[in-house]
């Protein structure tokens, strides 16, 4: 039987040194899956705020792991952001699809509280805490804002809403409709601060002269 060519003296054996790499890599996907998991929990609790040491301790790995996965704690944000925007924009897409003008629109509105109400890093986003949403957005293909105008230019052609009304006031008012939980969660002042703001914001109709 013909025996295997030994290495010459200081050759690298690449199956040997393919081991490592394969488990180094495999290591570093596991990394950065904890330290992704572990950011959509911070940030959904404490927004954009939390720090990196507790991001990296809720993910069991060093604030040094951290730094070689996300050289900055804006890039973990916009990451896991970008993933909440995207279930928001596809969100809009069916309502547009699936509803009237004004009904889409209502729900998407009262969808955003209640999504930025669970999840502060949707908050901290629309109130472009530390975070531009726009640019992000739209580099990524996922322009929130976009959809937001769709759904608001398409519920004030249909007369449905204040003509006034612009996507900024839009986003100002579900900000102003979370003030109202500064102390806690609260579904039924959520809920009157939706209904609230929405009738605010149809329009009204004439009134005889």
């Amino acid at each position: 039987m013909a025996q295997e060519p030994h290495p010459e003296p200081g050759a690298t054996d690449d199956r040997a040194a393919a081991g490592p790499v394969r488990r180094q890599r495999a290591d570093g996907r596991r990394n950065q899956a904890r330290l992704l998991e572990a950011a959509f929990a911070a940030f959904a609790e404490h927004g954009a705020s939390v720090s990196v040491r507790e991001i990296a301790r809720r993910a069991g790995v060093s604030t040094g792991t951290f730094s070689r996965h996300f050289p900055t704690k804006e890039e973990l944000f916009a990451a896991v952001v970008l993933n909440r925007i995207g279930q928001l924009v596809q969100r809009a897409d069916e309502l547009a699809a699936g509803h009237d003008p004004a009904t889409a629109f209502f729900s998407f509105f009262a969808v955003l509280v209640e999504e930025s109400a669970a999840d502060h890093s949707v908050g901290d986003a629309l109130s472009s805490a530390g975070f531009d949403i726009h640019a992000t957005a739209s580099a990524a293909n996922r322009d929130f804002g976009n959809v937001l105008h769709c759904l608001l230019a398409r519920a004030q052609q249909a007369g449905a809403v204040r003509p006034d009304v612009d996507t900024a006031d839009v986003k100002a008012l579900v900000v102003g409709c979370l003030a109202r939980e500064r102390e806690g969660l609260d579904d039924a002042a959520r809920q009157r601060m939706i209904s609230v703001v929405c009738d605010g914001l149809r329009v009204r109709p004439s009134l005889p002269a």
